[in-house]
C-alpha cells in the first residue's frame, strides 16, 4: 500500500500532512499526484469526497518550494465555482503549507476589492478566485496573469456547465500557453469532455472510479410523498425524527425561494436549523457554513450551493426535499455525507411528477434506489392530493400550505385531515362537474378564454368620456 512519502512530495508537505493525522493517501491521490508533480496536464475524476483537493494542493505546494511571486503576477491559479468552495481551497492552502511561507489570495465576490488588491500587491504564490472577480480585478489593472505556471479548474463539469465557459475561455487565453492544467471533478458527461479537451494538452487521465458513481459507504432510499408542499414538509418532519442515529443533516432544496420557506417551517416546529443559499451575503454564508461545521446547527437547508465539493468530514444525514432536476447533481448532494470511509444515508422525496428524474439518477448511476417505505404506485398524484379546500375569505388565505403554523399540543401536523362528509360533498361536486363538461379537460385546468377587463360587466366610471 502506498504511503505519502512514495509519492515524491517534498518533506515540508509530508511533515504537514502529518500533522494533520493522514497516513495513508486516497486512490486518486496516488494516481494524480506523480503527475502533477512531473508538470503533466490532468483529468482527475472521482467520486466526491475522496480527497481531490489535496491531489492538487500537495504537489503544488512542492513545486511553489522554488521561486517568488512578483507584484500582481500570481504564479499559480485555482478557479472555483462558489465562493465556498474558493474559500475551503484556501483552508487547505494554510493547512498544508504550514510549514512554506506563500502568499496565499483569495478573490471572491462580497469582499472589499481593497483588501484583495493589496494581496495581490504583495505577490500572490496561489490565486484562488471565482471567475468573475477574478476579470474585474483583470479588467481594472490590478492583476497580471502572465505568470500563471500552474492552472487549476476544480469541480469542472459544473464549471463548464454553469455558463462559465466564456470567461474560462477568456481566462485561458490570458496565461502562457505553456502551462500546466489540472482538471478535477466528479463527472464528466461525454459533452463535458470535449470542453474539457480544449484546455488540456496530452493530460494524464486518473479515473479510480466510474463517473457519475456514488459512494458504497451511501445508504439511499426513496421515500413517497404527495405532491403539495405542505405534504412534503410533514413527510420530512416525520423522516427527520425516525432517524435514531441522526448526528446532523443537509437538507436540499432546487431554488433558493423553497430553502427560505422549508428553513423557517423547521424552526417554527422547533428544529435546530439554518440556511445557505446564493442570495445571502458572503458574510452570513461563511458564518453559516461555519456554524454547521461547529455543530451549532444539526439542519442546514441549502441550495445546490452546497452540494459541490464542500468538504464537512461528518454529515452523517442528507435529505433532497426536491429530487434534482439534473441526474449529476444527485451524486453530488448525496456525497456530502459517508465521506472518508464513514457510513452515511441519504432520502430523497418523491412525488409522481418526479418519476422521470428518479429515472435518469437510477440511470445515470447504474442502479435501482430502493424505497425506503411503498414503491412509485403509492405517491399520490397531485389530483389525489389536493384534499384542501382554497381559502375565500381574507383571514383563510394563509393555508397551512403558505404558513406552517406551530402544531396545537397533541398534534404532530399542522396538515390535519377535513371531515369525510366535506370529503364526500367535494367528491360528488367535482363528478358532477365533469359530467357537464363531457368531452371537455377538467375543470381545474386553465383552458378557459382570458376575461378582457372586468368582462360584460363594465363599471360606470369607464364609459366617462367615451362618446365624443
Amino acid at each position: 500500500m502506498a504511503t505519502f512519502s512514495d509519492l515524491g512530495l517534498s518533506q515540508k508537505v509530508l511533515s504537514a500532512v502529518e500533522d494533520a493525522g493522514y497516513t495513508t493517501p486516497t486512490p486518486i491521490q496516488v494516481g494524480a499526484i506523480p503527475p502533477a508533480l512531473a508538470h503533466r496536464d490532468l483529468l482527475g475524476i472521482a467520486q466526491t469526497g475522496t480527497g481531490k483537493t489535496a491531489s492538487f494542493v500537495l504537489p503544488m505546494l512542492t513545486r511553489l518550494e522554488k521561486g517568488r511571486a512578483r507584484a500582481r503576477m500570481p504564479r499559480t491559479l485555482i478557479l472555483e465555482p462558489t465562493r465556498e468552495l474558493a474559500a475551503q481551497v484556501e483552508e487547505n492552502f494554510v493547512k498544508y503549507g504550514k510549514y512554506h511561507k506563500l502568499n496565499i489570495a483569495l478573490l471572491i465576490g462580497g469582499v472589499s476589492f481593497d483588501e484583495q488588491d493589496r494581496k495581490l500587491e504583495r505577490g500572490a504564490d496561489v490565486l484562488i478566485a471565482t471567475p468573475g472577480r477574478l476579470l474585474d480585478h483583470f479588467e481594472r489593472g490590478k492583476l497580471l496573469l502572465t505568470g500563471v505556471e500552474i492552472f487549476v479548474i476544480d469541480e469542472a463539469d459544473r464549471m463548464l456547465d454553469m455558463g462559465f465557459i466564456p470567461d474560462i475561455e477568456r481566462i485561458a487565453k490570458l496565461i502562457p500557453f505553456t502551462r500546466q492544467t489540472l482538471f478535477f471533478s466528479a463527472t464528466m458527461p461525454p459533452e463535458i469532455q470535449t470542453l474539457a479537451d480544449r484546455f488540456l494538452q496530452n493530460p494524464e487521465e486518473i479515473k479510480v472510479a466510474p463517473p457519475s458513481t456514488t459512494a458504497k459507504t451511501v445508504t439511499q432510499r426513496l421515500v413517497a410523498s404527495g405532491g403539495k408542499d405542505f405534504e412534503k414538509r410533514a413527510a420530512l418532519r416525520d423522516l427527520i425524527r425516525e432517524q435514531k442515529d441522526l448526528k446532523n443533516a443537509i437538507i436540499f432544496c432546487n431554488r433558493k425561494r423553497d430553502v427560505s420557506d422549508l428553513f423557517r417551517s423547521l424552526e417554527r416546529h422547533e428544529f435546530n436549523a439554518g440556511a445557505l443559499h446564493g442570495d445571502m451575503d458572503q458574510r452570513s454564508r461563511m458564518a453559516m457554513l461555519q456554524n454547521f461545521k461547529d455543530g451549532n446547527l444539526q439542519l442546514l437547508v441549502a441550495s445546490d450551493v452546497a452540494a459541490r465539493g464542500l468538504d464537512i468530514p461528518d454529515v452523517s444525514h442528507v435529505f433532497n426535499f426536491d429530487v434534482p432536476i439534473h441526474a449529476e447533481d444527485y451524486v453530488h448532494r448525496i456525497g456530502r455525507t459517508g465521506r472518508a470511509g464513514r457510513s452515511g444515508a441519504s432520502f430523497t422525496l418523491v412525488t409522481k411528477r418526479d418519476a422521470k428524474f428518479v429515472d435518469a439518477i437510477e440511470k445515470l448511476i447504474g442502479q435501482t434506489i430502493e424505497w425506503h417505505e411503498g414503491d412509485m404506485s403509492s405517491v399520490k398524484s397531485d389530483e389525489e392530493a389536493a384534499d384542501k379546500p382554497k381559502a375565500k375569505s381574507r383571514r383563510g388565505a394563509k393555508t397551512a400550505a403558505d404558513n406552517d403554523r406551530k402544531p396545537r399540543a397533541g398534534r404532530d401536523s399542522e396538515d390535519q385531515e377535513k371531515p369525510a362528509a366535506s370529503a364526500r360533498k367535494k367528491k360528488k361536486a367535482a363528478t358532477n362537474d365533469n359530467e357537464n363538461r363531457r368531452g371537455r379537460k377538467r375543470s381545474d385546468t386553465d383552458d378557459k378564454p382570458t376575461p378582457i377587463g372586468f368582462g360584460d360587466d363594465i363599471p360606470a366610471f369607464m364609459m366617462i368620456g367615451s362618446k365624443q
